[in-house]
């Protein structure tokens, strides 16, 4: 079986080494840090660490995140997905390169992360995890059918006015809450 999935404008591949240089590029352009700046790539080693951990979900759950190409050019246009978290739920997430920004790429690739978690362990529930003042990613959760099921300070964050959100597709369980925030 392939890990590849098509959508109407994408190729979603498992990440393999070689994609490290593109995948980087958009992971510390600043552009797609604008909600969370002090998460921007500075290193490729940062970046080698988060592929690292995408491996471990695939390797774990069967499903990770993918590198987003466009189909008609295998353009490098972002990644995401669902992860594993904890065992107990399927993060989604997503990073589009700052030139393909508003084209709706979050949106088709988070609902393909949604359909294979869903095809994979649909019992495990879906969330996405954002920060309050990153109102695009709200947006991308509601038209994935994702709910508000949590809302406090971001333990963590530098700046500590920001507030963390989880949206979810159904209750989760105190444990399944505690996985998303881990």
């Amino acid at each position: 079986m392939t890990d590849d999935t098509l959508t109407p404008r994408l190729r979603l591949s498992r990440p393999v080494a070689a994609d490290l240089d593109e995948v980087f590029a958009i992971q510390s352009d600043p552009r797609v840090w604008t909600h969370y700046p002090s998460l921007r790539h500075t290193d490729p080693e940062t970046t080698i660490r988060m592929m690292e951990r995408w491996e471990r979900s695939w390797s774990d759950a069967g499903l990770g995140s993918w590198v987003a190409r466009l189909r008609d050019t295998g353009e490098v246009v972002g990644n995401g997905g669902c992860t594993l978290l904890g065992g107990a739920v399927w993060n989604i997430g997503y990073r589009i390169a700052g030139d393909h920004h508003g084209q709706g790429l979050a949106t088709e690739l988070a609902q393909a992360g949604v359909a294979r978690a869903r095809a994979i362990a649909p019992d495990r529930p879906v969330i996405a995890y954002l920060v309050e003042h990153n109102h695009a990613s709200a947006r991308v959760a509601g038209k994935l059918g994702l709910e508000l099921v949590h809302r406090a300070p971001d333990a963590g964050n530098p700046d500590p006015g920001v507030v963390r959100l989880v949206y979810a597709d159904r209750p989760l369980t105190p444990e399944q809450l505690a996985a998303a925030l881990a």
